[in-house]
């Protein structure tokens, strides 16, 4: 005699709607995780952490975009990345660019907090009206700079990077060579970050939009109810 046995359906979600006191209730779970996050202060960076090791923003150089003669002061309240390159780059420098450029997608309007200096290590070819259109065609938060040899040799020193131009001779071409790092200032020109580079196969792009995210915050606190929504 065979048995057979009775499955129960299944048990059907059960919607419970958002009442004024449930809202007020998330909101308060929320705002106790924010106080939590904020008793944290040992969050680690996906860069590296420079704060401790590197100089203060510094430079005078000329502005492709308009010509000005420009310093830090000029920037003073932006987060500020600081990168080296030329015009002729085949791949290194047009391929972080382009990176720059999706980094500062992912921050939406804070991206207008950003500033990318794009300084040319080949002054000799990267005259300003070649380097106006050139760094525009990324983001327009990018501005390329070009600076006088000194000019550019000390800036150079002061960040520890290296560049070289050897001029085509003897059946040699016109070679130049960079370090890729990028360099992260926050809104008083203090140094935080150096990004080793942003041309690699997988760079981590929602992790840097995340460093700048939280050094824009650092100046520009949101509002706790802006706060409390990210967390409810």
């Amino acid at each position: 005699m065979s048995r057979t046995s009775e499955t129960k359906p299944a048990a059907s979600a059960v919607a419970f709607p958002l009442t004024r006191r449930r809202a007020v209730g998330l909101l308060g779970v929320a705002a106790g995780a924010l106080l939590l996050a904020g008793c944290n202060d040992d969050a680690k960076w996906h860069a590296i952490d420079v704060s401790d090791s590197s100089l203060p923003l510094a430079f005078t150089m000329t502005r492709a975009a308009d010509g000005k003669t420009v310093t830090p002061a000029d920037y003073r309240g932006h987060i500020v990345l600081l990168y080296f390159g030329y015009t002729h780059c085949p791949d290194e420098c047009p391929t972080t660019l382009a990176n720059i450029a999706g980094i500062l997608k992912r921050l939406g309007p804070e991206a207008d907090r950003v500033r990318v200096l794009f300084v040319t290590v080949d002054p000799d070819r990267d005259t300003l009206p070649v380097l106006a259109p050139y760094v525009k065609n990324f983001a327009p938060q990018v501005d390329g700079l070009r600076g006088t040899p000194d000019q550019l040799a000390a800036l150079a020193r002061r960040y520890r990077i290296l560049y070289a131009v050897t001029p085509a001779a003897g059946g040699h071409p016109y070679d130049v060579t960079h370090s890729s790092a990028t360099y992260v200032f926050d809104g008083t020109g203090a140094a935080r970050l150096l990004i080793p580079s942003l041309a690699t196969t997988k760079p981590d792009l929602a992790g840097t939009a995340a460093d700048l995210r939280r050094l824009i915050e650092e100046k520009y606190p949101p509002s706790l109810f802006t706060r409390l929504l990210r967390l409810v």
